[in-house]
C-alpha cells in the first residue's frame, strides 16, 4: 500500500447525501479480484446512460475535473454493502482523499486497509468545500501529519483521525504490511543473534589460523 503524508489535488463536488457502494460500484463489475480497471465502474449509473453513452453533464465527465484526487460527498458517503471493490475504484479513477461529514462505518474502515484517506469534516466546512469546488480546476492541500485540508480559497480545516490509522497511513501499512512488519519485529533479534555467532566463529576460525600460522 501506498504511504499517504501530503495531496495536492483537484477537488470535485458531489452533492449526494446516502451514495452507497452499489452506486459507487455496481454489482456488475464485482467478478474480479484484480484492483486495476475498475475505474471503469465507477459512478456508472451516473456516467453512462443505458446505451453506455457518456453523459455530460455529470460532474466526474466534465473536462475541467479531469484528473480529480478529492472527492467532496454528501452525508452517509459509502452506505450499503461491504464491498472493498469500492475504495478500489476510487482509487483506480484517481481519487486518493474522500471528504464528507459522515461515512458508512465498513466502507470507511475498508479506505484504510486500501489505502484511500477518509476525511470527515463539519457540515458546514463541507458545503464550503462544495462550493469552493465548483466549475472545476480547483486545488486543495490535504496534509495528514497536521490533520489539515487546505480549502481552494485558502481556509484551514482541521480533522480528527485515529493516531494508530494515521500512523499506518503515513508508513503504508495495510493488514499484509503490518503482518510482515510484526514479523520483521519479531525475528530481528533471532537475526542479531545468528550474526553474532557468526562473527564470533569467524574470529575464532581466523585466530586459529593464525596460531597454525605462527608455530
Amino acid at each position: 500500500m501506498q504511504a499517504f503524508t501530503k495531496l495536492d489535488a483537484k477537488i470535485a463536488p458531489l452533492p449526494l447525501a446516502n451514495i452507497d457502494t452499489d452506486q459507487i460500484i455496481p454489482k456488475q463489475f464485482l467478478k474480479t479480484v484484480e484492483r486495476e480497471g475498475l475505474s471503469k465502474g465507477l459512478f456508472y449509473d451516473f456516467r453512462f446512460d443505458e446505451e453506455g453513452k457518456v453523459k455530460p453533464d455529470f460532474i466526474l465527465n466534465r473536462p475541467e475535473y479531469k484528473g480529480v484526487g478529492v472527492l467532496v460527498a454528501g452525508d452517509n458517503f459509502g452506505c450499503g454493502s461491504s464491498r472493498e471493490h469500492a475504495p478500489w475504484a476510487l482509487m483506480d479513477f484517481g481519487i486518493s482523499c474522500v471528504i464528507s461529514s459522515s461515512f458508512a462505518d465498513i466502507f470507511y474502515n475498508n479506505c484504510f486497509q486500501n489505502g484511500l484517506l477518509p476525511v470527515v469534516l463539519a457540515p458546514d466546512q463541507v458545503q464550503t468545500l462544495m462550493e469552493e469546488a465548483k466549475g472545476g480546476n480547483h486545488m486543495v492541500t490535504i496534509d495528514l501529519e497536521s490533520q489539515s485540508v487546505i480549502s481552494p480559497s485558502g481556509q484551514k480545516f482541521t480533522f480528527q483521525i485515529d493516531p494508530q490509522r494515521k500512523e499506518k497511513m503515513l508508513k503504508g501499512l495495510d493488514a499484509i504490511g503490518e503482518t510482515l512488519q510484526a514479523l520483521q519485529h519479531l525475528f530481528l533479534p533471532l537475526r542479531v543473534d545468528l550474526e553474532g555467532e557468526l562473527l564470533a566463529r569467524r574470529r575464532d576460525h581466523a585466530l586459529a589460523l593464525k596460531i597454525d600460522g605462527d608455530h
